[in-house]
């Protein structure tokens, strides 16, 4: 196995790469149904161990089940070190919908449908996933004492090894911790859409992850155009730079980039060997600014 460039250690048995590897878009449309190409989806998994990657983030509610039936059929027994993070607090209606499910008594069925389909004892990160995922649309001002007490029963129980949050606020962040650690924060940021500046600022502080998802998302024809010609300037494409920006934008920064395709997956972990010099990220950061 070769090494990326930067590792993060939470606690005494979790370090992980800090470049991980989304499976998300294993499944089919909308993350829905079958994969388009099976063999392909297990390609892609066992790459990304040989690439290195060590931090793999999945979710039963995912197909559902399909990307965890995938992960567990092409990584199966699991190579030393590898740490699968999951996440629960939602299903799957029959025509896709997502439905918010954070009962306790459903979250303790979850957990175990994510054990029983990853073919595990114990998983090494929960996230629970709140109701509403983005800063800028604002969080759902509701206790977490119910939902996340019942997931630290079960690491108590010894189900669980380590606790996270995705969706969350500063406030929930707080609360969480009065109940059980987290290690991980999981939350919609990237160049453009920066509302969650201050929970990057606090985890690391905290020296606790924070998984960056849709690192291309909401940006304009003109913020694109400027990140474009950065990367054509370094060789590089857009994504690479997107991804190599956060980064650089702090020490616990973990990005979970999800691909079905080994292309993609090689150009995105390339992606954690870029260092942007001082102009390029002075270029980037007033990007969020146009």
């Amino acid at each position: 196995m070769t090494t990326l460039a930067g590792s993060l250690t939470l606690a005494d048995d979790l370090t992980i790469s800090r470049m991980g590897y989304g499976a998300m878009q294993l499944a089919g449309p909308g993350v829905f149904g079958p994969p388009r190409d099976r063999d392909e989806a297990i390609a892609v998994l066992r790459e990304a161990v040989d690439l290195g990657v060590t931090h793999i983030d999945t979710s039963d509610f995912y197909g559902p089940a399909v990307t965890n039936e995938l992960i567990r059929e092409a990584l199966h027994p699991y190579p030393e070190g590898l740490h699968i993070a999951t996440k629960v607090g939602a299903r799957r209606g029959n025509d896709g919908s997502w439905i918010h499910s954070s009962d306790p008594a459903d979250l303790v069925a979850q957990v175990h449908e994510n054990l029983d389909h990853l073919r595990l004892d114990v998983l090494d990160i929960v996230y629970l996933r709140l109701e509403t995922l983005t800063p800028n649309d604002g969080f759902i001002d509701t206790s977490l004492a119910e939902p996340f007490g019942a997931l630290a029963e079960l690491r108590s129980q010894g189900l669980i090894r380590h606790l996270a949050l995705s969706g969350a606020s500063e406030a929930h962040l707080t609360e969480a911790q009065g109940i059980a650690p987290v290690v991980a924060v999981q939350n919609f940021y990237n160049i453009v859409k920066r509302d969650d500046d201050a929970m990057v600022e606090r985890t690391a502080r905290e020296n606790i992850a924070y998984a960056a998802f849709f690192p291309l998302g909401g940006f304009t024809p003109l913020q694109s155009d400027a990140l474009n010609k950065v990367a054509a300037r370094l060789g590089a494409s857009a994504q690479q730079v997107a991804l190599a920006w956060l980064l650089q934008r702090s020490a616990t920064t973990v990005l979970i980039p999800g691909t079905s395709s080994r292309v993609h997956l090689r150009e995105n972990v390339r992606a954690a060997e870029l260092d942007l010099p001082v102009d390029a990220l002075r270029e980037l950061d007033a990007i969020a600014a146009q």
